[in-house]
């Protein structure tokens, strides 16, 4: 079973206040983008040889989980793949499998990269053993995961609030236009972007933003974090102010940073950014 993970972008991102529980409550619009990463799901394979690209080989219980590609931080206690697969385990008693995953999207980038693995891995392993799995049951189990898990579960563009696993449809369609990412591999902890941050209400109502249209939302839609990583980071700042010099119709950080997005009417170049992590692509979901 061979799925392919795929990030998000925020349209504006709004802190409104602190949870007794510790968290954040936000209002953000999530708004899903093509590129992607694998992730393979198989039996599990005795007498496997390690690939000349294999980065790390977790085995837990009865999972076995290889990445390739970008290096993944942490150990098992932070693997969100193999804490979808112990989360299953409690509720059906699955066989040991491997895990492959090929990592290409930055890590701790404000793109939900994590959070999309966690997501296709429940998806994979729903259908790989034909779970009986409701999608309610499916998005209380990815919301324990972690708080952007939930939204990869449905994939299409989501106004999200509560600490980001609450979520209601948003009739928004960008299909016609392009998108440029920019990652400059800056890692900003989500502990630091939120220190500079003073939770408010929002000042518009994101739900309204779809009739608003594109061009409309640069003086409108804000993303909070900017406030407090632009002034310890200004070559992010600069980027911004570059996608725009270039002919964004809206250009923004994405989640907590560093990763920023222009949206255009037209295929941009990203040459210039050549030094950095880019992506570029239609806004299809």
């Amino acid at each position: 079973m061979v799925v392919f993970p795929n990030i998000k972008i925020n349209l504006g991102l709004y802190i409104t206040g602190k949870r007794p529980d510790g968290y954040h409550n936000i209002e953000s619009i999530f708004y899903p983008v093509q590129w992607k990463e694998t992730l393979e799901i198989t039996d599990r394979q005795e007498g496997l040889e390690a690939f000349p690209q294999l980065q790390s080989l977790t085995e837990v219980g009865k999972v076995r989980f290889m990445s390739y590609g970008i290096p993944i931080p942490g150990n098992a206690d932070s693997n969100l793949c193999i804490k979808v697969y112990q989360s299953l385990e409690e509720l059906f008693n699955l066989p040991s499998i491997d895990m492959h995953l090929l990592k290409t999207l930055p890590i701790g980038a404000g793109l939900g990269g994590g959070s999309a693995d966690a997501a296709f891995t429940l998806k994979a392993l729903k259908d790989y053993f034909q779970l009986r799995l409701s999608d309610v049951e499916a998005k209380d189990l990815l919301a324990k995961i972690g708080s952007d898990c939930p939204f990869f579960w449905e994939n299409k563009p989501m106004f999200v609030y509560g600490r980001g696993e609450k979520m209601r449809p948003i009739d928004l369609d960008l299909s016609k236009y392009f998108v440029l990412i920019v990652n400059p591999n800056i890692h900003i902890s989500t502990k630091e972007a939120y220190s500079g941050v003073k939770p408010s209400a929002p000042a518009i109502d994101l739900e309204m933003m779809p009739s608003i249209g594109v061009e409309g939302w640069k003086d409108v839609l804000v993303n909070d974090f900017e406030a407090s990583v632009f002034p310890k980071y200004p070559i992010i700042k600069e980027i911004k102010e570059r996608l725009y010099a270039k002919g964004a119709l809206y250009a923004s950080m994405t989640g907590s940073g560093s990763t920023l997005y222009g949206i255009f009417e037209e295929s941009p170049s990203d040459l210039e950014f050549s030094q950095y992590i880019t992506w570029n692509g239609k806004l299809t979901f």
